[in-house]
């Protein structure tokens, strides 16, 4: 059964004066996933996020987030909605408790229950009644998205959450959007202009350059290629030169990496068996999001 769509952006378009910043940017998000939302700075990523969230006007386009238009029905289609655009508001002299209690006074109904269940999936469960000045920055990112999820969105869009934030920050913010995404069934977009963050944790990925979208697929059909990586350890390396080609490349003096469909591997493996060379192991390298993105766009435009 297909997971219902929550939201659909269409044919988006956005003229600051004569200039065009957003050209016919569609894509859309269904429950439980995660889409990475990437592009340069600049590419016209938080220009999209601010169009979805009402906060500016649409040049032309349609955005609907759980069938509510976001310009016709706002109220409706912003009801269901979590979001962090550039950094999460939050007092830094009270603790991260008053914060969430302060945030729960904004809604209708959002009971101690559900105050301290938002604490526990934030995992700051620990440290929820120390001061926010005492927190890391992911910490701070994390009591950002317990505050952004208090009043039970379907969707969460974060605009560069990883910003700032150090290898054990990008891991609890990526474990926790996880979980989101699977137990609380939410759809989430997260923007970025680090491909190498995004790839652990999402399950699609839009490509943005200057305004247009590139690409948008699965991240296991964007790494999907006819060709793959293969680590091929020897007894020797020496005299190789010849049968090796453009991408392929000597590591040290007894393996070497290839890139080849199955079929030119197997042809590979077997001249250098007629070579006298002697093959203990042949590995398959899954590719990088970013090795991906190289091959397909023939460049980087993330930098």
């Amino acid at each position: 059964m297909e997971k219902e769509k929550i939201l659909e952006v269409k044919d988006l378009n956005k003229y600051f004066g004569q200039k065009q910043v957003l050209k016919d940017v569609s894509f859309e998000i269904r429950e439980g996933e995660i889409l990475g939302f990437i592009g340069p700075n600049g590419a016209g990523k938080t220009t999209t996020i601010k169009l979805i969230l009402g906060l500016q006007s649409i040049s032309s386009g349609e955005v609907k987030i759980n069938n509510y238009n976001i310009v016709t029905d706002f109220e409706q289609a912003i009801q269901k909605v979590g979001a962090i655009v550039e950094n999460p508001d939050l007092y830094m002299y009270l603790t991260g408790r008053k914060n969430l209690q302060l945030i729960a006074n904004m809604y209708k109904g959002v009971t101690k229950e559900r105050l301290e269940e938002v604490i526990k999936i934030s995992g700051l469960d620990n440290r929820i009644d120390d001061k926010v000045s005492k927190y890391s920055l992911g910490m701070r990112q994390r009591l950002g998205i317990a505050a952004a999820i208090i009043n039970k969105p379907n969707i969460l869009i974060l605009d560069e959450p990883t910003n700032g934030l150090d290898p054990e920050g990008i891991k609890e913010l990526r474990d926790l959007l996880k979980k989101l995404a699977k137990e609380e069934h939410m759809g989430i977009l997260i923007s970025s202009h680090n491909l190498a963050e995004l790839e652990s944790f999402c399950t699609d990925v839009c490509i943005i350059k200057n305004g247009e979208i590139i690409t948008t697929t699965s991240i296991k059909n964007f790494k999907k290629s006819d060709k793959s990586y293969y680590i091929i350890e020897l007894d020797q390396t020496k005299g190789l030169d010849k049968l090796l080609k453009k991408d392929d490349e000597i590591i040290n003096d007894n393996q070497i990496r290839v890139l080849r469909e199955k079929e030119q591997l197997a042809s590979l493996v077997k001249e250098l068996v007629q070579k006298d060379y002697k093959i203990y192991e042949v590995k398959l390298i899954e590719m990088t999001l970013e090795e991906a993105f190289l091959k397909q766009a023939g460049g980087n435009i993330i930098d």
